[in-house]
């Protein structure tokens, strides 16, 4: 009789979806975020021409092979009222720096890139230095020494 090999079987993690009212614009921001690259055939259209990929669905994959991102373009977004009760967040994504230091720079850079600061817990507790953003879309995402 056949021995079942489960973990053959098991399911496999390979990316984190995010709702978009702008994928293209989504994706643009984590791509330069993270310095990933998109999947074959959804890179961005030369300028001037349409971009039907755009509007609907995109993925990024991380260049080290671990899980990627992909945006889905949705009619609504709710934005999360995090930390404030109304709307849940309902996920958020773990950014890692080495220091303080690189948590300062990446500060000024992801606030260039169009995130909002939602939470500085500088402020409240140096001894954690972790801060939380909103991404165009509102999906928020720590950035913390780690």
């Amino acid at each position: 009789m056949p021995v079942w090999n489960y973990a053959a079987a098991m399911a496999t993690l390979r990316q984190t979806v995010l709702d978009s009212l702008d994928p293209r614009r989504a994706a643009e921001f984590w791509r330069e975020l993270l310095g990933w690259a998109y999947r074959a055939g959804d890179e961005p259209p030369p300028a001037g021409q349409p971009d039907p990929r755009g509007q609907d669905w995109l993925v990024l994959r991380n260049p080290d092979g671990g899980i990627g991102l992909a945006f889905q373009g949705v009619a609504e977004l709710p934005r999360t009222t995090w930390p404030r009760p109304g709307v849940p967040q309902q996920l958020h994504l773990d950014l890692t720096v080495p220091d303080v230091a690189a948590l300062d720079a990446e500060h000024e850079r992801v606030l260039g890139l169009g995130a909002t600061l939602l939470d500085d817990s500088r402020q409240r507790d140096p001894e954690e230095p972790l801060r939380v953003y909103g991404d165009p879309d509102g999906h928020p995402f720590c950035v913390f020494v780690g």
